[in-house]
């Protein structure tokens, strides 16, 4: 892949200056962003994926709940399904994508769950059947300017921060690190939970964040037990274990279950992998399978493995995370 990057440096000028064209003509108004009169919240990042949207997502679904009539719109990625659909009682995750499917699941009794690529649409739809809806957490569209978002989030990972990164093809970046301009909110995701002070101004030195934006850093939080579709177990309970991930990155969960003095073979596979029957297969042959809980959806329709799967929840931290309810609180009360 390396060296697919090296030679692919070339294009990375053109990409630049086509995304930044295509931004500028956005911030000069001759492509139209469309404005709505109720909070919407964008979740996105800069780079292709890895930077903990799904997690900020929960976070901003608990944090609103209950005080507010929430819905969140996806495009749905590698969805079987076309255009607009709102999640219902009868609902596949080959239908709404992985990541929605997993909000449908965890947050059905409280929350809509939509998916649409094009955003301008899904938000109008969604209002049309839900009247009620009172603010859209849009999960992915940093990029999607179509919208003009009243609060947008931008997550950058700890470990590969935006500012140290190229536009694709040669780097992981969607568009120009300028981009992050657009934030109003910045949050460096998947920090050590004990991050030092220097560490932090190290990080703001970096990122060089405008006098408006605000920022934070953030943790992933994993449970002391495991679930499958049938019953929970402690981590220390797990045996002869497999850890099956198709994720950016996988090396926080990694690092998390070494730290518990878990040994295991890790069989990894690219982010949103459609695991095949042949995969499943291979499966069926190991004692106990862990997986995350996005992967786990995905698996469990598979009857064979219901006796052996088992996803490792989390939750993210956020510190000062008083400060950042506070900001998000205050956008929703007042939009």
């Amino acid at each position: 892949m390396k060296l697919i990057r090296v030679l692919a440096f070339p294009l990375t000028p053109l990409y630049y200056i086509v995304t930044s064209l295509r931004n500028r003509l956005y911030d000069w108004g001759i492509k139209k962003s469309v404005d709505f009169n109720f909070p919407v919240i964008c979740v996105g990042n800069l780079s292709v994926g890895g930077t903990g949207k799904t997690p900020m997502i929960e976070y901003l679904i608990r944090l609103l709940k209950d005080d507010f009539e929430i819905a969140t719109l996806s495009r749905g990625y590698k969805r079987k399904s076309k255009g607009f659909l709102m999640a219902h009682g009868q609902v596949k995750v080959e239908d709404l994508g992985d990541e929605p499917y997993q909000f449908y699941t965890k947050f059905k009794e409280t929350i809509t769950v939509a998916v649409d690529s094009d955003r301008v649409n899904g938000i109008k739809k969604l209002k049309a059947l839900r009247p009620q809806v009172h603010t859209v957490l849009l999960d992915d569209a940093f990029q999607h300017r179509r919208v003009r978002a009243g609060l947008n989030i931008l997550l950058t990972s700890f470990d590969n921060l935006y500012v140290n990164d190229y536009v694709l093809p040669a780097g992981n970046l969607r568009e120009g690190a300028k981009g992050a301009g657009r934030a109003d909110i910045i949050v460096i995701t998947k920090c050590p939970q004990h991050l030092s002070h220097e560490k932090k101004e190290s990080v703001l030195k970096a990122i060089d964040p405008k006098g408006n934006q605000q920022v934070f850093f953030s943790f992933i939080k994993y449970a002391n037990e495991v679930h499958s579709s049938k019953k929970a177990l402690t981590l220390d309970d797990l045996k002869n274990l497999t850890l099956v991930t198709g994720i950016a990155n996988a090396s926080p969960l990694v690092e998390f279950l070494r730290g518990r003095g878990l040994e295991f073979e890790h069989l990894s596979f690219k982010d949103h992998y459609e695991f095949s029957l042949k995969d499943v297969k291979r499966f069926e042959s190991l004692t106990t399978i862990l997986t995350t809980e996005k992967d786990f959806m995905r698996l469990r329709k598979y009857d064979a493995l219901k006796d052996k799967l088992y996803f490792i929840p989390i939750e993210l931290g956020i510190d000062q995370h008083t400060d950042f309810d506070r900001a998000v609180r205050r956008f929703v009360s007042s939009s």
